[in-house]
Order: C-alpha cells, then structure tokens, then sequence
C-alpha cells in the first residue's frame, strides 16, 4: 500500500514494515528542500502498525546530496536562496534548518527501528540521511563523503551525533574536515555499515534483517532501543535504574499485571 508520493519520495506499507525510497535516479537521487518536507512528511504517514521503516533508493547512487541548484544565485523555484536564507534574523533562521532537519530526526524515535539500504554515492546530505538510520546496510560500491565544510558549510541535518557515536571524535573530524570518501571495507571495519554484501545482494540481505528485526516482541524490541539510546548519555548507575523499570514493566506485561 502507498501512503505517500510526492517529490521524490515514496512510501509504501507492508503489515509491520514501511518501504521510504528516494526516486530521483536521473539526478542520482539528490535532495531538495521539498524533498525534506517529502521525508518529513514520510515520518508522520506512518501507521501505528509499523515496527521497520527501511529507506531505500531506486538508481544506482542512494543519494549525491544537496542539488546542485541549491548553490547557484537563483536556487530552487519557489524557495529562499542561500543568499536569502543568510539575510534572515537568528530566529527565523534557526526555525527554517530545525524544519529541514525534520526530515532527518524520525529515524530514531523508539517505536520504529530504521535500515537505510545504501548503494552507490551518499554525499553530504545523503551521507546524513543514511546516518540517520539506527542501521545501515552497504552494497560493496557504496561511497560516504561528507563533503559540506569543502563549499564553506557544516553539516546541519543531523548528521555529527551519530557520526560521533559510530567512528568516535578523531576520525569523524578527520572525515568532515577532508571530505574525503569512505568505501565499503572501511565503512564495515569503523562501524559505519552494520554489514556490506555484494551489490546484486543488497535487497535479499535488507530483507534478511529486516525480518530477524520484526520477528522479537515488539514493546521488548521498543524498550531495549529506548535503553540503548539513552545509555550514550546516562551514567552507569542511571542506566542500571532505567534498566529495572523497563524490565519491571516487560514483566507486568507479560504476566498482565500492568495497570
């Protein structure tokens, strides 16, 4: 079932997993300011029945990034340049990225684990995309730039919390502040990609985990990812706390003793 398909972006339900592809192949599937209120929109058309969403992209790149015409005078029609953009005040500024970054910050709320499907080029903004996901799955000729700071930018659509988390300070700023590429060995060996197979095997090996991912309880499934997220920030001692309330709710669940 389709729920949504407009600017590139379409989403499709299937029981408990969503399909969100990016369908722009003849532009490498490059982002655009629709696109993001595309994705963000995918977010919230999800039915409550979802468990996985897996992001996927038809073509032979996952995404190149930002459109090229993001950055010439004129940029997108109908939207704020860049040169437009830099004129507004603080608030308004900062209210026009945190409505971009809609479209990157879903991928990790508690109720849905998400699998970006990688292939092909993820650059800058389709790098951030991919680290959106609480997983990633890698074709042997994926390639991961982040390429902002080389135009004069940061990355700003959420990408430098989980880049942190999975390669640790050192290599993230070494990553950003050269631009330079990231392949699929070196990808799996720093803990980018969860698992790089073949190309031709990207699909089957998605579904594979996909369907190891469903099969759990899901409430146990939502409240592990709950606590695994907030161990990043917790101290041990907290940690150990949340991790007896969760557990004392499973089993009050589970024996039908919740309230």
């Amino acid at each position: 079932m389709t729920v949504l398909d407009q600017d590139g972006v379409r989403v499709t339900v299937d029981g408990a997993i969503a399909t969100v592809t990016l369908h722009r192949a003849e532009k490498r599937n490059a982002q655009t300011f629709a696109t993001w209120r595309a994705l963000a929109a995918a977010g919230r058309s999800l039915p409550g029945t979802v468990r996985v969403a897996v992001l996927a992209a038809e073509g032979p790149s996952f995404s190149a990034g930002l459109d090229r015409r993001a950055f010439t005078p004129e940029g997108f029609p109908g939207e704020p340049s860049f040169a437009e953009l830099a004129r507004l005040d603080d608030a308004s500024l900062d209210e026009v990225i945190a409505g971009y970054q809609e479209a990157f910050s879903w991928w990790r709320r508690n109720d849905v684990i998400s699998v970006a499907s990688v292939r092909g080029h993820a650059i800058g903004a389709g790098f951030q995309l991919a680290l959106a996901c609480d997983l990633r799955i890698c074709a042997d000729d994926v390639e991961f730039a982040m390429r902002e700071t080389s135009l004069g930018l940061v990355p700003d659509l959420g990408g430098t919390s989980p880049l942190v988390s999975l390669v640790g300070y050192a290599r993230a700023l070494e990553i950003c502040a050269t631009g330079r590429s990231v392949h699929a060995a070196e990808a799996e060996r720093v803990g980018l990609a969860n698992l790089v197979v073949p190309a031709a095997e990207l699909e089957a090996a998605t579904a594979d985990l996909v369907a190891a991912l469903v099969a759990p309880p899901r409430d146990a499934v939502v409240e592990t990812k709950a606590l695994l997220r907030s161990a990043v920030a917790s101290d041990y001692d907290t940690q150990r706390a949340a991790e007896r309330a969760a557990q004392a709710r499973r089993l009050r669940d589970l024996l039908g003793e919740g309230d």
